[in-house]
């Protein structure tokens, strides 16, 4: 029987980035991250650049535009995130260490300098995004419940309550002399740790704030 052409014809596939091209970009978006933190998200692209220690064809030939970069920087920090969460479940026999663990390794992401990128034109519902924001919220909530299920974390507080301590303690005031508040971080974030874990010493006014709260009443589920 003979064999047409097209059944042995190789398959073509596209080729993998190389090694080099890779490094280059985790080079470009982790220098991006430093960069916003510290200057905010319009500081130009060049100085990126110039920090990753790539040429700017290698850079704008990555993310030919900032939105493109913002959100490669956004989904990177959430990625990493979500790791820290899921491994502090995964390592810590205590519910309340782990969600403290994690709570001071997300600080040290700076996940509050996110916040003012995220405003204007960009799009909060890219496909990328919105996956990874699942994803970190699910991880968030299991460390939250985990603890709370456990008689660890008092009943009257929410994920959203973690998340927006977070967020003010870890969003820096760009190019202020207001980064050196960052060594006293951890310190806020323990006191706050603090309040968190049961027997409640008190009770608190309102409401605990949920992932919907954050969203501003956006119906995703959580």
């Amino acid at each position: 029987m003979s064999t047409s052409t097209a059944d042995t014809a190789p398959v073509r596939r596209a080729p993998r980035p190389r090694a080099d091209a890779l490094r280059n970009r985790e080079r470009i978006v982790a220098a991006a991250r430093e960069m916003f933190v510290e200057f905010g998200p319009h500081v130009p692209l060049d100085e990126i650049a110039r920090r990753a220690g790539v040429g700017n064809a290698t850079l704008y030939r990555n993310f030919p535009d900032r939105s493109e970069l913002i959100r490669e920087v956004v989904v990177s920090v959430m990625s990493r995130t979500t790791e820290l969460a899921e491994r502090a479940v995964a390592e810590e026999a205590d519910t309340f260490a782990a969600l403290r663990r994690f709570t001071h390794a997300a600080a040290d992401e700076r996940i509050g300098a996110l916040c003012p990128m995220l405003d204007g034109t960009f799009d909060k519902d890219h496909p990328e995004l919105d996956a990874e924001r699942v994803r970190l919220e699910e991880a968030v909530q299991d460390l939250v419940g985990r603890a709370q299920r456990a008689g660890r974390l008092r009943a009257d507080v929410g994920v959203g309550d973690l998340m927006v301590a977070l967020s003010q303690l870890t969003r820096p005031l760009p190019g202020t002399a207001c980064l050196n508040m960052d060594r006293f971080v951890h310190r806020h974030l323990q006191l706050f740790l603090d309040g968190l874990e049961a027997p409640a010493r008190s009770v608190l006014p309102g409401s605990a704030a949920t992932l919907e709260d954050l969203r501003g009443g956006d119906p995703r589920p959580s």
